[in-house]
């Protein structure tokens, strides 16, 4: 489930592709790409520490398009690698403390009333701390074995919706708009775990059906040839 619709997802896609395709024919790596995402990433987390919300938020939004560049070169290219996806689960993460280390900042240095300022950088380190639980939780699963790409507010979400209203808006009055922005998406984050961690026990509770079937299967088998020898 994702609450960016479908149809704007695959159109911004569309319109990616023919940078996908120059990429490609370029021979960029997607590694690179994961750098330079990752820079402009620290970028925007230091742009929102000096109080620069709408430059934070540009950045944001761009370090968005290199995240959504170096997987599909990759695939499109053929050179997907193991070391490629640990190097871009990894950079994220860096990038994503960066970011709300600035918000915090931000909210430490007068972006908000004083008498708000500790409950903002709570809020904004319980935001970073559950989108960082999210990522743990779909690494691990996947390390089981397991699909776990569910849940309402995955990385895109996050982005978009943290970028997109502080680029029109700027941070709001007091800066009460990003604070909301943030809180909504510490909720968002946390809900996203909670599915996640259903998901992934619905899925090991079926593994652990099948397992008991198919081991009772051959042991009523046994049970039942030994029943019709004894009955011969």
């Amino acid at each position: 489930m994702s609450l960016i619709p479908k149809k704007l997802e695959k159109g911004f896609e569309a319109l990616l592709s023919p940078l996908v395709d120059l990429l490609i024919a370029r021979h960029v790596s997607p590694n690179a790409l994961t750098t330079v995402g990752t820079l402009v990433l620290l970028g925007s987390g230091v742009a929102f520490g000096m109080a620069q919300v709408r430059l934070g938020a540009v950045l944001l939004l761009l370090s968005g398009v290199f995240d959504m560049l170096d997987g599909r070169v990759a695939r499109g290219g053929e050179v997907a690698s193991k070391f490629g996806a640990f190097y871009d689960s990894t950079l994220d993460r860096v990038g994503e403390a960066a970011l709300y280390t600035g918000i915090a900042i931000f909210f430490m240095t007068g972006g908000v009333p004083g008498w708000l300022a500790i409950p903002a950088v709570v809020i904004a380190v319980s935001a970073l701390s559950f989108s960082l639980v999210v990522s743990y939780a779909r690494a691990r699963a996947e390390g089981l074995g397991l699909d776990c790409k569910v849940g309402i507010g995955q990385r895109a979400e996050r982005i978009l919706g943290l970028g997109a209203p502080v680029l029109f808006f700027g941070a709001g009055p007091s800066g009460f708009l990003l604070l909301g922005i943030v809180s909504f998406l510490a909720v968002l984050a946390f809900i996203t775990v909670i599915q996640r961690i259903h998901h992934v026990y619905k899925l090991t509770r079926k593994k652990r059906r099948v397992t008991r079937v198919g081991r009772v299967t051959p042991a009523l088998a046994d049970f039942t040839a030994e029943y019709q020898g004894k009955g011969k």
